[in-house]
């Protein structure tokens, strides 16, 4: 059974592994995240400043999902320009020897429980670059719908997002 639980430093060994070339490293967005390779070193580091940085407190929160106490999934959750109400899910990435069994599908509908009942968000909202298309089915089986297109290199990014509803309550 799926379940997620705060990320832990030692997550990092794992996760780094999934993103094993420069491609892959791109889809993942990494290029915000900072310089390829992505080692575990760099993926905690950068997890131990998002999380110590004061001048928005509370506002950063990477998860690791597990099935069967083996880590299959990563993401993280942030808050959109200091508004609680709004989160945006990111660095999305899973074990790609269980990508297409459901897993990052459970592993964002696991997400979504978190951020709508336990931080109290509203909207979630998350990008996917537009020639991402396994990631962009997955986003919409969990019920994001495309909100737009923001130009960006190396590619354009489809907007997404998704309204808490009385069922997700």
């Amino acid at each position: 059974m799926l379940k997620l639980r705060p990320y832990k430093s030692c997550d990092a060994q794992i996760i780094s592994k999934w993103v094993q070339n420069k491609d892959v490293f791109t889809l993942w967005g990494g290029e915000r995240f900072g310089d390829y390779p992505i080692t575990a070193e760099s993926i905690d580091k950068k997890y131990q400043h998002d999380n110590g940085d004061c001048t928005e407190p509370d506002n950063f929160y990477p998860w690791t999902a597990l099935d069967d106490n083996r880590i299959v999934g990563h993401f993280i959750m942030r808050y959109i320009n200091g508004d609680p109400k709004v989160i945006r899910f990111g660095w999305v990435v899973v074990d790609s020897s269980v990508r297409g069994k459901g897993y990052g599908t459970n592993m964002l509908r696991l997400g979504l429980k978190a951020a709508f009942e336990i931080l109290g968000a509203e909207k979630i909202t998350i990008g996917v670059f537009a020639n991402n298309t396994p990631a962009h089915t997955c986003y919409k089986k969990v019920g994001f719908v495309d909100v737009g297109v923001t130009e960006d290199e190396p590619w354009n990014i489809i907007e997404m997002e998704i309204d808490k509803t009385p069922a997700q309550v």
